[in-house]
């Protein structure tokens, strides 16, 4: 097979994992720079070209689109599939996960366990929304942001009525969660691909830290997942039309509930801590699944 991979940063571990694990079986792999591709959208014959070739001839695109630039990421991810190329995560899946208050909304209907989540316009309704969660503590989240990065804890009512009222006077849209202070700043990360969890792992963050990311000094360890918790990931990457996603969760007194969806997941500390090839089983699931023209959400919101 022929692929593309969409990635600013070659050397990477998960990128160099890939690579790796696509080489191993045989497969033609090359990384293209996301923001170097340039589009021509003609009726009937769109493509995408990268430095001054049109890129022909491809079996399948692995999209793996930095935070920082998911508008223009998820048009080059849009173009390949409007020209009949096979995508391991859609364009609309990826716009999806990235809009946390979104894909908070699609999987609050769906009845997937979330913290208590509240959002609003008007700064003057800050003591509702805080009460709505249960109060201080609470959690104050950017609607766009990865790595624990645009997350902030609000330990005192006033505390987290002048964050909010901060991130809003800055033109900031923001998301007010519930604090699982259960978690004890412990999450769990489950590794989707293909409607499967193939992997799980436990991030511990360091000591006075509520976030658990590994970026910002967690530590993972394997873990063993309940049924619930397996079912809640798999669901929660169906309803948002991931193939392959990271699901992180919190262990709460109500059961697992949904911190994020992780459309680029990390395979270092994962693939470390379990010992388990995924970078090899996500190759294999483009080889079962990689057809032209078999976008599922083309021209869907």
């Amino acid at each position: 097979m022929k692929i593309v991979m969409l990635a600013r940063n070659p050397d990477l571990y998960s990128h160099k994992r890939l690579v790796e694990a696509a080489k191993e079986r045989g497969h033609d792999i090359k990384i293209i720079n996301t923001t170097r591709c340039y589009m021509n959208i003609t009726s009937h014959r769109p493509q995408v070209f990268y430095k001054g070739k049109p890129i022909t001839g491809i079996d399948a695109i692995i999209p793996r689109i930095g935070a920082s630039i998911t508008f223009y990421g998820a048009a080059v991810v849009r173009q390949f599939e409007m020209m009949g190329v096979w995508a391991l995560n859609e364009s609309v899946a990826i716009v999806r996960s990235r809009d946390k208050l979104r894909s908070v909304q699609i999987l609050a209907k769906y009845g997937i366990g979330l913290p208590i989540t509240t959002f609003a316009h008007d700064t003057r309704r800050a003591d509702e929304l805080i009460d709505m969660v249960g109060g201080a503590p609470v959690v104050i989240k950017l609607l766009e942001g990865t790595q624990g990065v645009g997350v902030v804890l609000g330990e005192t009512r006033d505390s987290a009525k002048s964050v909010i009222q901060a991130f809003r006077g800055a033109k900031v849209n923001i998301l007010v969660q519930e604090f699982i202070r259960e978690a004890g700043g412990m999450d769990i990360r489950c590794f989707v691909v293909g409607g499967k969890v193939i992997a799980s792992m436990r991030r511990q963050g360091p000591e006075g830290e509520f976030r658990s990311n590994i970026h910002r000094g967690g530590s993972a360890t394997t873990i063993k997942i309940t049924p619930e918790e397996r079912s809640t990931a798999v669901r929660a990457a169906k309803k948002l039309g991931l193939n392959v996603c990271g699901v992180d969760m919190l262990r709460s007194n109500h059961g697992p509930v949904v911190m994020e969806v992780n459309s680029s997941p990390g395979l270092e500390g994962i693939e470390g801590a379990t010992g388990i090839d995924i970078a090899g089983k996500i190759i294999e699931f483009i080889e079962k699944n990689a057809k032209p023209d078999k976008t599922k959400t083309r021209g869907k919101g």
